[in-house]
């Protein structure tokens, strides 16, 4: 069985960093949805969240703040993939 990318929680969050594009300080990934709110369940909806890495913010659609949280926010020690990559 394999597990489900677009299912919203912490590990597919960073499995999603990855390869999200980074594009205006924040990261495109896609979820699947309830009400504009991403949830770990499949849906018949997948929408598009945007991760601001420097403040922490989880934004839907229309860029309202879903949630903060510290591990996320590179204010707080969080690196960001893209960063990674323009190292490597």
């Amino acid at each position: 069985m394999t597990s489900d990318i677009h299912l919203f929680n912490d590990g597919n969050l960073l499995l999603q960093l990855e390869t999200a594009p980074f594009t205006l300080g924040c990261y495109t990934l896609r979820f699947y949805s309830d009400g504009g709110k991403p949830v770990n369940r499949v849906t018949d909806t997948l929408s598009e969240f945007y991760l601001y890495p420097s403040g922490g913010t989880l934004r839907d659609s229309t860029f309202n703040i879903l949630f903060y949280d510290s591990r996320f926010d590179t204010y707080r020690g969080f690196q960001p993939p893209h960063l990674k990559r323009q190292q490597g």
